[in-house]
């Protein structure tokens, strides 16, 4: 049975090869590549902070930048990309909407401040807590981030240990409260990402938080 696959796997390329060697004395004109669709692009705000960044749109024939809310373009094969028009808000819905419902929620940010050298919330960050745990309960696979920052008293080694400490206060906060401990990650920065820059051995309440990413 194997010869006999071999023998016409042989024929079958003997007649490919006659076909190919019969129209080699003719002209043939290449192929022509099949035009690309057109490509829509549009620079929509962040849902969160209402913030429009910047796009550079190129090919070979031009480039363009887009920096207006709901900016949009035709991108074509065969010419520069271009012009910008801006969407309506209906527009945006109808031709996006399936797309943006299936976007994950954008991430939540918190900050929450402590006294002087403790790991004590403020009470105004105390009543932050509640809006915390609402934010966290809403996601069906939630994670959260919480990071320890200090102000620049005391020494980097010793403020690095007040972070880890801030952080884990709060940790137990939010797990207190219900919050699973496999969803939270602890880390500390100490002094070495001051929200606002100052000098030495300087007190700055400021500083003096944690940082709380829900996602």
């Amino acid at each position: 049975m194997a010869r006999k696959s071999t023998a016409r796997s042989w024929i079958a390329l003997a007649g490919i090869g006659a076909v190919a060697a019969g129209c080699a004395a003719r002209r043939v004109a290449p192929a022509t590549p099949a035009p690309q669709p057109p490509t829509m692009i549009a620079l929509l705000p962040d849902p969160e902070t209402k913030v429009t960044g910047r796009i550079h749109v190129s090919n070979e024939f031009g480039s363009i930048d887009v920096s207006t809310p709901r900016g949009s373009l035709v991108v074509r094969s065969s010419v520069a990309p271009g012009p910008v028009a801006s969407l309506a808000d209906e527009e945006v819905t109808r031709i996006f909407g399936s797309a943006l419902e299936a976007l994950p929620p954008a991430p939540r940010h918190f900050i929450l401040r402590f006294k002087f050298e403790s790991d004590t919330l403020t009470d105004e960050s105390a009543a932050l807590v509640p809006e915390i745990l609402q934010a966290v309960r809403s996601l069906q696979v939630p994670e959260v981030m919480i990071i320890g920052h200090t102000d620049t008293m005391g020494d980097r080694k010793s403020n690095v240990a007040l972070g880890m400490r801030r952080a884990w206060r709060v940790r137990g906060i939010l797990t207190d409260a219900g919050l699973p401990a496999a969803t939270v990650d602890v880390t500390s920065h100490g002094e070495a990402d001051l929200l606002i820059k100052t000098r030495d051995n300087t007190p700055e309440p400021r500083n003096r938080r944690v940082e709380i990413t829900v996602r």
